[in-house]
């Protein structure tokens, strides 16, 4: 979504007596792209004073209240602008900006829809009505406007990025196929996209570095803060803040919850800022419990921000989200802290200079793919993904037929999201389906267009559409309880499962995967290397496809690896949730030590035997 005022440059070529100069108006431009909100604001208002009947002023104010999080002045201020001049098409746009923001979603419609009506031609208009339809579930109606602004500007990539992501969504495969060429230049030479849209799309991660670079380049002008002074003296204990929208019932908290609670207090003082919605649900609960301090930030703005975590004097700033939705990077560009990681969120770089180090590990970042990822890597020995050993799994009492599953016969399993399904994997997916006679796969109910598609593609490749079986959400214990019913879980290449992964080798269900060359293609392997069961893991397509009909027509070596997964469950490094904080923390302690001897920061490997054993 675009914040900013729109059409700076055609404003200022039609600038009228009533307004201020084109020099003036430069001033504030400044102050806005740079982050500084507040001074933006001070001189925008009192330039009104001397030019009270400028809409531009007012457009300025609007955007720059909207930056600090108070919309209802910033709405105030595009509708003065409006009232002065009701043509005024970008005073609409914003105004929609700051609607869809405070979280009235018909509203910013309605206003990008009158925007439309002024200008025709308003791409950004059509783009971010398909951003706020998004939002809203509308996928379809979202793909429309996605549409119509590139039928206005073709090369207008940000829109096609997400038009490819949404029919990704929806598995509109045939639709996608048309754009294929694009794909590879989306935000890599001249304009910037989304990098999260991409990920799902081509594993390339040359490409995916370009992305993220362009995409920092264009958002974070501000400059960073002067930094603190280095303390005299190691502190006793590290101050960790660790900063997300998804302090919640959510896929991050049900792999990170219990790392909270083992954080070692002698020696880590842990914070958290929470800027996504306050669900006040038992997740946000225990949190609440862990942590040393959490703060509810979702009404400050980013300095004010800033400023809360120096003030908490935050040795270690820790980003959850990357460029997943609702993130907040941006605080990350102030420097928050002498000291920025970006940890679990983002499977990829973020190629931003104020992120100083990636946490992953050996598979999912091999040593000579470093150069792919602009922060230094943190390598943790066995997995860079946490997870927590004290989840609960449902003892409800059920049976297949409640989860409309044949009572007899092989159940294929991928509770990814859709837009992870790519025609390759579904390809060998209908394959298996038809040499394993009476299977069924079982997939996660994403959204109606996604469930009709896939059936039809089904029938396309002569599988009957009731040979697919779509799961409800349920809660995440039930969820996990279901998993019984399958006997093999089938992995997703370019963007693997993540959590879903974790979630089915603790409910005991095996998972077959194949390794990809980024990030987000080898999370699978790397999980399944940390609960020993790298027999499940392949390099190949065809491998991949051979290892699964394997398994599902030889119950006997299937018993078998069920059994190892049994085994290894809780022996192996995958579910140790307090050998993993342990490592987690020496990682802290590296970072902060070579921050302390004022070296640069570089690659850490932690040892497979914690610091606090030795």
């Amino acid at each position: 979504m675009k914040k900013y005022p729109q059409n700076e440059t055609n404003t200022m070529k039609t600038l009228e007596p009533k307004d201020p100069s084109s020099e003036q108006l430069q001033s504030i431009i400044n102050l806005y792209t740079q982050g500084q909100l507040q001074e933006a604001l001070f001189h925008t208002t009192e330039m009104l004073e001397q030019f009270p009947n400028s809409t531009v002023l007012f457009n300025f104010a609007g955007a720059s209240n909207a930056g600090l999080m108070q919309f209802n002045a910033a709405i105030d201020n595009y509708k003065q602008a409006l009232k002065i001049n009701p043509n005024y098409a970008e005073a609409f746009f914003n105004m929609g900006v700051a609607l869809k923001d405070k979280g009235d979603l018909e509203a910013a419609i309605d206003s990008y829809k009158q925007a439309i009506k002024i200008k025709p031609d308003y791409t950004d208009a059509f783009f971010n009505m398909g951003v706020t339809l998004e939002d809203k579930g509308d996928l379809k109606a979202a793909i429309d406007n996605y549409k119509q602004a590139l039928k206005i500007n073709p090369d207008y990539q940000l829109a096609m990025a997400q038009k490819l992501y949404l029919q990704a969504m929806i598995c509109d495969w045939a639709a996608i196929e048309e754009d294929r060429d694009l794909i590879q230049r989306l935000g890599t030479l001249t304009q910037h996209i989304g990098p999260f849209t991409m990920l799902a799309l081509e594993d390339v991660p040359e490409s995916h570095r370009l992305r993220s670079e362009a995409h920092a380049k264009s958002k974070y002008l501000q400059k960073p803060l002067p930094p603190a002074s280095k303390p005299s003296q190691k502190p006793k204990r590290l101050r960790i803040g660790y900063f997300s929208a998804d302090f919640h019932n959510h896929a991050t908290m049900y792999l990170l919850s219990k790392v909270f609670e083992l954080h070692d207090k002698r020696n880590f003082e842990v914070y958290a800022y929470s800027y996504g919605s306050d669900k006040n649900d038992h997740m946000r609960q225990n949190l609440v419990k862990s942590v040393s301090v959490c703060h509810d930030v979702r009404k400050l703005s980013d300095k004010d921000v800033v400023e809360l975590a120096r003030q908490d004097k935050i040795d270690i700033a820790v980003d959850l989200k990357g460029y997943t939705k609702g993130q907040r990077l941006g605080l990350f560009s102030y420097r928050l802290a002498p000291i920025q990681i970006s940890y679990l969120g983002y499977p990829g770089t973020l190629g931003t200079e104020f992120i100083d180090y990636l946490i992953a590990d050996p598979i999912v970042i091999p040593r000579d793919k470093q150069h792919f990822y602009s922060e230094e890597v943190i390598y943790l020995p066995y997995t860079y993904q946490p997870n927590d050993n004290t989840r609960e799994i449902a003892k409800t009492v059920t049976t297949r037929s409640d989860f409309c599953l044949p009572e007899e016969g092989f159940v294929f399993c991928s509770f990814n999201n859709n837009y992870k399904i790519s025609s390759v994997e579904f390809d060998i997916w209908m394959r298996l389906l038809s040499k394993v006679e009476g299977s069924v796969l079982w997939l996660l109910k994403s959204n109606e267009w996604a469930e009709k598609n896939l059936r039809r593609e089904a029938e396309k490749r002569g599988i009957k559409a009731d040979r697919l079986v779509f799961a409800e959400k349920l809660l995440h214990n039930e969820h996990l309880a279901r998993h019984k019913f399958a006997d093999i879980f089938l992995d997703t290449f370019n963007y693997n499962a993540h959590t879903t992964t974790s979630d089915a080798l603790w409910s005991g269900l095996p998972v077959v995967t194949k390794l990809g060359k980024g990030f987000a293609a080898r999370v699978s392997g790397s999980l399944l290397t940390a609960i020993d069961l790298t027999e499940l893991i392949t390099e190949t397509v065809e491998d991949y496809e051979a290892l699964i009909l394997d398994l599902s027509t030889n119950p006997e070596r299937l018993s078998i690896i069920r059994q190892k997964l049994a085994d290894n469950r809780l022996s192996k490094p995958l579910f140790n949730t307090e050998l993993y904080t342990k490592h987690l923390e020496d990682a802290y302690q590296q970072v902060y030590q070579r921050y302390f001897e004022e070296k640069e920061p570089k690659v850490i490997y932690v040892s497979k035997t914690p610091q606090s054993d030795v």
